[in-house]
């Protein structure tokens, strides 16, 4: 049997294990993480929420002629936006992120997305994880490039990925750790076991490359498992958990706080492919938006001090159709908005270019237009919060130049 076959089986390089390392060893450059440094969370909404009724453009009247069924009704009538700014309202399913708003460290890119005009669920992912629009197979995703570009030596848990799986935007070289979604967090693996974690530790105990990764995943679940085990007693003293995202939110905010080795997370939310019964202030989209809300609002405060030091960002791969189908649903679409949460987002503003919702100011007729590009803003952030150079800026983005720095931070 190979040696890596070996390891697999004994859980701890599995995909469903607490942690699972990439398979080469860790880049050496920058120092550790300190407790002051910049974090940087990504919240990616799986099958294109539809942005139009997250920040809802209620002073349009074509909004309203386009959406008869499942448009959200301006704010002063029941069920009503939340208004923002007396042009844009927020879904009334996301009242838990008002006070953030207000606060001024929440805001909104709108008409925002990536250029390519394919309305593929996979292939819109691909592009906007590897952050290279319209070519396909490009070998690793940017986070990953941004987690070479800073880490730090010895640090197996500098980026983390909540999931079964490592997600194509954290694919390559760099190593990334995962923790599963929901209970199965500190489910016990047979690496944990005493006599066999001894066995191993004493047959990778080399210097090349595997017995480098076995050492970086070990030292990884120790510290998450940690974490985790704390997390458990806090649940058995009575404080029940959250379901479903607020939970997990919950649970990497405590994992970050307690460990600032972590700089990168990223999350996936599925269930934002409406094309049959959406619903508007309430139903279906109403009611995952606000699981969204509620579990953004958790992260947000169980981060604490670390919050200001942190720039939370939600994204999805496109926008949905500017009118309603038949089946009381949207269908893909292309311009979408873009959430920015964080200590030193410039907030309580809905920034880039709103096109209008007219037939001729849609995309091919149909679609909300985009004007800001999505790496203007991951670029903006990658610059003014985690202080990366041109240079560096370029590797995580090849082939693209910035047209504008918004003023977001």
């Amino acid at each position: 049997m190979k040696r890596r076959k070996f390891i697999q089986q004994a859980g701890i390089l599995s995909a469903s294990s607490l942690v699972a390392i990439g398979t080469n060893a860790i880049a050496s450059v920058s120092t550790s993480a300190t407790p002051n440094s910049k974090r940087l969370i990504v919240i990616f909404l799986r099958g294109a929420v539809d942005g139009l009724s997250v920040v809802v453009p209620y002073t349009e009247t074509a909004y309203y002629q386009a959406r008869k069924r499942i448009a959200i009704p301006q704010p002063d009538k029941p069920g009503g936006v939340l208004d923002l700014d007396g042009k844009f309202g927020l879904h009334p399913s996301l009242a838990a992120l008002m006070p953030l708003w207000k606060q001024k460290n929440l805001a909104f890119v709108h008409a925002c997305g990536s250029r390519e005009s394919t309305r593929s669920h996979f292939d819109a992912q691909e592009y906007m994880e590897t952050g290279t629009p319209g070519i396909k197979y490009t070998k690793d995703g940017w986070m990953n490039r941004l987690l070479a570009s800073i880490s730090g030596q010895n640090n197996p848990i500098q980026a983390v990925n909540v999931g079964s799986t490592i997600p194509r935007i954290l694919a390559g070289n760099a190593p990334v750790a995962t923790i599963p979604a929901g209970r199965r967090v500190a489910k016990r693996l047979p690496i944990d076991n005493p006599k066999l974690t001894t066995a191993f530790d004493k047959l990778y105990s080399g210097n090349d490359a595997l017995s480098k990764t076995y050492r970086d995943a070990r030292e990884a679940r120790e510290a998450l498992m940690e974490n985790s085990d704390v997390e458990m007693q806090l649940a058995n003293n009575g404080a029940p958990l959250p379901r479903g995202f607020a939970r997990d939110a919950q649970r990497l905010a405590r994992l970050m706080v307690r460990d600032s080795r972590i700089e990168l997370a990223f999350v996936a939310l599925g269930g934002w492919d409406t094309h049959i019964n959406q619903g508007n202030s309430k139903g279906q989209l109403g009611g995952r938006l606000q699981r969204l809300g509620d579990g953004l609002a958790v992260l947000q405060k169980e981060l604490g001090e670390v919050y200001k030091h942190t720039n939370i960002v939600v994204i999805s791969e496109f926008g949905r159709t500017v009118r309603e189908n038949g089946n009381g649903g949207t269908d893909h679409g292309h311009g979408n908005v873009m959430w920015l949460l964080g200590g030193n987002i410039r907030g309580g503003k809905v920034y880039g270019e709103f096109p209008g919702l007219s037939n001729n100011q849609l995309y091919q007729r149909r679609d909300l237009e985009i004007t800001t590009d999505f790496r203007e803003v991951i670029t903006t952030i990658l610059q003014r919060h985690m202080n990366l150079d041109k240079a560096k800026i370029s590797h995580i983005f090849p082939n693209y130049t910035q047209n504008q720095q918004l003023p977001i931070i």
